[in-house]
């Protein structure tokens, strides 16, 4: 009973008893948040990850994305970055992967470069990307109408004659025109557009050694999508 003459005392005595919980509980608080802290953002399945892109996706088609502060974080991303994919992408400036997931700053690794194909330096950037960064998902992103598809598709309708390096990238892409042609299907730039996410898709989740391991041992998924320019939705193939 904390009667008048020792409730001084005893109040005291509470409080030395809720600091000793308190200290007790500390370290113990300390290990948890720290443990929670080691846990980067890209520990997650390869389901998850596409998932959470999609989704996002969804958003974006809607007009109505989350991601609005670019700001937030930025001082822990400049000490590190966890993509939750890596993103081979068309070097189109009316596709930004980012944007059209509805992901933050650090969220997306991207790799861009016109007709969305698989050079030594994009299997390198891509292997990066899992390797180092540890993205979970692989996604080789086409796009609606794109022009380096459809300049494909003249050199080779119409022998036509491109400036430059260009010719080097047609080259690139012209397997996935002649799959198209193959096919016998009406639509010619759509149906290569879509063959080529395809042959690229199938060519990082084969190559040697890091991705082929990678995918073979599940610890990556490699997936491919068209962008629709209209209506921003992206579709998996």
């Amino acid at each position: 009973m904390c009667n008048a003459p020792f409730h001084q005392f005893c109040f005291s005595r509470r409080a030395m008893l809720v600091g000793s919980a308190a200290m007790v509980m500390t370290p113990w608080l300390h290990r948890v948040a720290l443990t929670e802290a080691a846990a980067p953002q890209n520990a997650i399945s390869p389901d998850a990850a596409l998932k959470r892109l999609m989704d996002g996706n969804a958003r974006y088609a809607a007009n109505r994305p989350s991601i609005r502060d670019f700001s937030a974080g930025r001082a822990a991303r400049a000490k590190a970055q966890y993509p939750i994919v890596a993103v081979l992408s068309c070097a189109d400036s009316r596709v930004a992967p980012e944007f059209a997931f509805d992901q933050g700053p650090g969220d997306v690794f991207v790799v861009r470069v016109a007709g969305n194909f698989a050079n030594d330096d994009g299997l390198a950037s891509i292997e990066y990307g899992v390797h180092v960064l540890k993205a979970p998902l692989v996604m080789v992103l086409g796009h609606t109408n794109c022009g380096a598809v459809d300049a494909a598709i003249k050199v080779l309708k119409d022998n036509a004659q491109l400036p430059g390096h260009l010719p080097g990238l047609v080259a690139s892409i012209k397997p996935a025109v002649e799959a198209a042609k193959a096919k016998g299907e009406a639509n010619l730039l759509d149906n290569a557009i879509i063959e080529n996410v395809r042959l690229n898709a199938k060519q990082l989740e084969t190559t040697q050694p890091v991705l082929a391991a990678a995918a073979r041992d599940g610890k990556i998924k490699v997936v491919g999508a068209v962008y629709d320019l209209a209506s921003g939705k992206i579709k998996l193939i």
